[in-house]
C-alpha cells in the first residue's frame, strides 16, 4: 500500500502541475450547473431535491472522463516513458491500481466541489439529504467504474484520440444496456436469460437505483466488480505490452 500511495500522490501531483486539471474541473463544474438550472429546471421545478443534478451524471462522465482516462497510458506508451515508469520498485498491479486511483480522487474533488448546489437546496427547503448523499456515492462508483474501463483502453494503444472516442463508445453502450431501447432489440429474438444479462451490465440502471436513495448491495457490487474486472485486464495488456 505505500508504494500505491506514494504513485497515487505523484500522479495527483502530475494532473495540477498542468492546466488540463484546471479545465476539466471548470468544465465539469459549468457544464453541471448549467445542465442542473438551465436544462434540469432546478429552481422550477418547486422541490427540494438534487435530482436534475444527478440525472445527467452518466452523461457528463461520458464525454469528460474518457478525457481524463485516455492519458492513463497512451501518453505513456508515446512518450515511451512507460518503460522508464515499470522499472521501479513496483509491482504491475500497484502501478495500474495506483494510476487509476489518482485518475478516480481527482474526479472526487471534481464531484466534491458542487457542494454549493447542495447548500442551495438545504437553504430553499428540506431535502432529504440521505438520498443526496447516497446519489453522491453512487455517482462516484459510477465515475469509478467508467475510469477503469477508460484505463483499460487507453493501454491498449498509443493515441489518445483513439483512447477517447473507443472509451466513449464503450462506456455509451455499457451506459444503455440496461434501457427499452436496447432490451427491446433483444427481446425479439434472444432468450429471456440474456436480457437479463444484458440489462444486469447498464451502467445507468445501477446507477438510478442508488439514486433513489437505496445503496444496494448488488449495485455496488456491479461498480466494484467492473473496477476490479477491468483494472485486471489492463494489468495483462500493459504487462502483454512490455514483454513485446
Amino acid at each position: 500500500m505505500r508504494n500505491v500511495a506514494l504513485i497515487t500522490r505523484r500522479e495527483l501531483r502530475g494532473y495540477f502541475a498542468t492546466p488540463l486539471a484546471y479545465i476539466f474541473i471548470v468544465i465539469f463544474l459549468v457544464l453541471a450547473g448549467a445542465l442542473t438550472f438551465f436544462v434540469g429546471g432546478l429552481l422550477q421545478r418547486g422541490q427540494a431535491d438534487l435530482q436534475p443534478f444527478f440525472t445527467f451524471h452518466p452523461w457528463l462522465y461520458l464525454f469528460l472522463v474518457p478525457a481524463l482516462s485516455m492519458r492513463l497510458w497512451a501518453e505513456e506508451r508515446r512518450t515511451g516513458t512507460i518503460e522508464l515508469f515499470l522499472t521501479l520498485p513496483i509491482t504491475m498491479a500497484e502501478a495500474v491500481v495506483a494510476k487509476f486511483l489518482a485518475a478516480w480522487i481527482f474526479t472526487a474533488i471534481a464531484l466534491a466541489l458542487t457542494f454549493p448546489l447542495w447548500i442551495t437546496v438545504n437553504v430553499l427547503g428540506n431535502p432529504d439529504n440521505g438520498v443526496i448523499l447516497a446519489s453522491y456515492v453512487g455517482s462516484l462508483l459510477m465515475a469509478g467504474a467508467f475510469l477503469a474501463v477508460g484505463s483499460m483502453i487507453s493501454a491498449t494503444t498509443k493515441n489518445q484520440v483513439i483512447a477517447f472516442v473507443v472509451t466513449t463508445a464503450v462506456l455509451f453502450v455499457f451506459a444503455l444496456a440496461g434501457s427499452n431501447v436496447v432490451l427491446e432489440a433483444f427481446r425479439g429474438w434472444a432468450p429471456a436469460v440474456v436480457v437479463d444479462i444484458v440489462s444486469g451490465f447498464g451502467f445507468l440502471t445501477h446507477f438510478q437505483a442508488i439514486a433513489r436513495g437505496v445503496i444496494d448491495l448488488r449495485d455496488a457490487i456491479f461498480f466494484g466488480s467492473t473496477i476490479v474486472v477491468a483494472l485486471f485486464a489492463n494489468a495483462l495488456i500493459v504487462d502483454l505490452e512490455k514483454a513485446d
